[in-house]
């Protein structure tokens, strides 16, 4: 399947700036991580595999619920680069896309995630970029073989900028794809958001107040 799209969602993080595991955050009717696999099935993804850390029993415990492989990455303290490679190594061989995705950015919406995998099958060699008023965010969508280059020093960063040719803007009318969240103060305002907000939708206000960097 040359243009299946698979997604890696990354949930290893330590959560040191919240003070708690954001992961397992309530948000709306769910979780944090719960919406955020919530938000990928609905926009289409079938393949899902989340990246937790060593100590991510609980968090792999709520993603289990879901149809998705779990991995662990072995690296303690392990970058957001290794993470991807542990979920990268766990796809099935003929992913041709990959969503790379953050539990920090729960307020993405299904139709974006559907956006991108809609653009990757028009064009299966770009790394597929986000943005919402010319602002750059995630989820990315990287083809495969772009992604296997993601060894030794790279970072995810880095490896986008190896060549801008190969890189395409997504306009989207999303702001979730800019709100990060990191402190409890992030989370009580995606809380406020939320309560007025269905993401897996799309449909009701947004706060501006969120359109935080991403």
């Amino acid at each position: 399947m040359k243009n299946h799209a698979a997604a890696i969602l990354l949930a290893a993080g330590r959560s040191r700036r919240m003070g708690c595991c954001k992961q397992l955050l309530p948000l709306g009717q769910t979780t944090v991580i719960g919406r955020c696999l919530d938000t990928l099935v609905s926009g289409g993804i079938n393949e899902i595999v989340v990246v937790v850390s060593e100590e991510g029993n609980e968090v792999a415990r709520a993603a289990g619920r879901y149809p998705v492989r779990v991995v662990v990455n072995p690296q303690a303290d392990g970058d957001m680069a290794s993470s991807i490679r542990a979920g990268r190594d766990a796809l099935t061989v003929e992913t041709g896309g990959v969503i790379v995705a953050l539990c920090d950015y729960p307020l993405v919406v299904a139709t974006t995630v559907a956006r991108l995998i809609r653009t990757h099958i028009a064009s299966p060699g770009s790394i597929i970029i986000p943005c919402h008023d010319g602002r750059r965010g995630h989820p990315l969508l990287l083809p495969r073989p772009v992604l296997d280059e993601l060894e030794g020093w790279l970072t995810l960063r880095d490896l986008v900028r190896l060549d801008p040719g190969r890189t395409r803007s997504l306009e989207v009318d999303d702001p979730g794809v800019l709100i990060d969240m990191d402190t409890p103060e992030d989370y009580r305002r995606i809380c406020n958001a939320v309560a007025g907000f269905d993401v897996r939708r799309g449909d009701g206000g947004q706060d501006t107040d969120l359109r935080q960097g991403g």
